[in-house]
């Protein structure tokens, strides 16, 4: 829920456990609103102090009218406040309110043709075209409206494809209009959001450092802070924080676990050296990971032991340099929900998520943890972060650890580190690595014949994924040049011993995350 920070507006999207939610609610942000995810199961006592200026219901996977199925209060729908219903939101609505949701007799997914009605409410679908197109992703459907709607759109199968009561501005939409694949999405939620929430449009990142410094220090005071350092965006815009916030009490520890990219420690140290000075204190602790992960081949398990030899690093080394009541992490909101933390199930642990220990001896400070990578960049430019840092390529916490599937080993981190190199290489002198928000290398546990020098060869295939993403919560696959392609491959195999077959991955997220564990 909300960290607490004086905003003047909040939109809460109530997560049943969407594939999209996290989407709704970075594209409400995009419109200049904030907002948060909240568990469905928060009370209407709750949401009425919080007094948000809307409320979104997310769509889920189960069947409103089945014994069980996620709910909330009809009371919810009773505190004038507006509401907009997103798939299941919206069939939500029609069966707290008195109307009839049940199976379709089609079930629609995918880009569907939505013909909005003549005379449909002005608010809702103001300046969106009468023939376009949505994203559909549902097998019931809304077949009875509750009394004082009207609906506002239909679909071949779906004669309320959206719904409205202007008099109780509740609405509902059957379609997911937070996509990029409903091209008025970011119309319908504007409308929503200004013409029936009367939203202002006060958020920006911008103003997120005043906030963030202003808690800091309350939250700090006298203290000294640990900063976990990993050399990425986030965490290094956390430190910038927290040397504006407290200066004189943070000392930023950047700690070699051994699952580095090639050169990649040197290079983290002497980016951030210039910028950090005497508060920056790199610590070479690779031998004590990679004791730890032998034999371990259970992906969770990998980032849990990562996130706890982490923290005793940094409980042993910062117990040379006095007494230190808080650790800070470039924790975010991503690495939030995919840890579990909303309706869904935990996608994967991120070390500094649902990785950490119970029983460490600092507490926690995640400035950053309701905040989307591409808001993060734009603090780091307003904090003066150079573009080196900024622009970085996005790295996991655990590393390499999670880019070798299995045992983590030296000859694996080996193979995974030169592979890498090359990939980085070829991407940068094609002029392609700029518009590519991740890649790497990845190796499998499987091993395949192959043959290299007239001689009969069994290794290992790197696997190469680059992707497209706006918002790191959904991805595509980028369409790289075959060309480019087999210039990678040859040099891989050519260069890195032990690897005989270069794979690419052509798989979005979803079904797959951008990494491989």
């Amino acid at each position: 829920m909300s960290d607490g920070v004086g905003r003047r507006e909040l939109v809460v999207v109530l997560d049943f456990g969407a594939q999209y939610a996290q989407l709704i609610v970075r594209r409400v942000r995009e419109q200049r609103v904030y907002c948060e995810l909240w568990p469905h199961t928060t009370s209407p006592a709750e949401l009425r102090h919080a007094a948000p200026k809307a409320i979104i219901l997310s769509g889920g996977p189960a069947s409103v009218y089945e014994p069980g199925a996620p709910s909330v209060p009809r009371e919810l729908l009773e505190l004038g406040i507006p509401v907009l219903g997103i798939c299941y939101g919206q069939q939500l609505i029609a069966h707290l309110l008195g109307g009839r949701v049940g199976p379709g007799d089609a079930r629609e997914y995918g880009r569907v043709a939505l013909h909005v009605l003549d005379g449909a409410d002005d608010t809702l679908l103001a300046g969106v075209p009468r023939e376009t197109t949505c994203w559909m992703s549902h097998g019931d459907k809304v077949v009875a409206l509750p009394e004082g709607f009207r609906s506002l759109a239909r679909t071949e199968h779906s004669e309320v494809a959206a719904m409205g009561s202007a008099a109780r501005r509740l609405y509902g939409v059957q379609f997911h209009p937070e996509v990029h694949h409903t091209p008025d999405g970011a119309a319908i939620l504007h409308n929503f959001l200004y013409a029936a929430a009367g939203c202002s449009g006060d958020w920006e990142p911008g103003s997120f450092i005043a906030e963030a410094t202003a808690r800091l220090q309350s939250e700090v005071g006298e203290s000294r802070v640990l900063c976990a350092l990993s050399g990425g965006v986030d965490s290094a815009v956390v430190a910038l924080l927290l040397l504006q916030a407290v200066p004189g009490q943070v000392t930023c520890m950047f700690i070699d676990h051994g699952l580095l990219r090639k050169d990649e420690a040197a290079e983290v140290v002497g980016a951030l050296r210039p910028i950090l000075g005497d508060a920056l204190v790199p610590v070479d602790a690779s031998a004590m990971f990679l004791e730890r992960l032998a034999g371990v081949t259970d992906p969770q398990v990998k980032r849990k032991i990562i996130g706890e030899t982490f923290i005793r690093v940094l409980e042993a080394e910062s117990a040379k340099l006095g007494d230190f009541a808080f650790v800070a992490h470039g924790t975010l909101y991503p690495d939030v929900v995919e840890s579990g933390g909303g309706a869904n199930e935990a996608i994967k642990y991120h070390h500094n998520v649902a990785g950490l220990p119970s029983d460490m001896r600092f507490r926690n400070l995640e400035p950053l943890r309701m905040l989307f990578k591409d808001e993060v960049r734009q603090l780091g430019a307003e904090l003066g972060l150079p573009e080196a840092i900024r622009l970085r390529q996005p790295f996991p916490g655990p590393g390499l650890a999670v880019r070798i599937v299995g045992e983590v080993t030296p000859e694996k981190l080996t193979i995974v580190r030169e592979a890498d190199a090359i990939l980085h290489d070829e991407l940068t002198h094609a002029g392609v690595a700029p518009q590519l928000a991740q890649y790497y290398a990845a190796l499998p546990t499987i091993r395949s014949v192959g043959v290299m020098g007239d001689g009969r060869t069994y290794a290992y295939p790197v696997v190469i994924r680059a992707v497209t993403t706006e918002d790191f919560m959904t991805a595509d696959w980028a369409r790289l040049p075959h060309e480019l392609l087999a210039r990678i491959a040859g040099r891989i195999v050519s260069e890195v011993r032990g690897v005989n077959r270069v794979l690419y991955d052509i798989t979005s997220k979803p079904p797959a995350t951008i990494e491989w564990e």
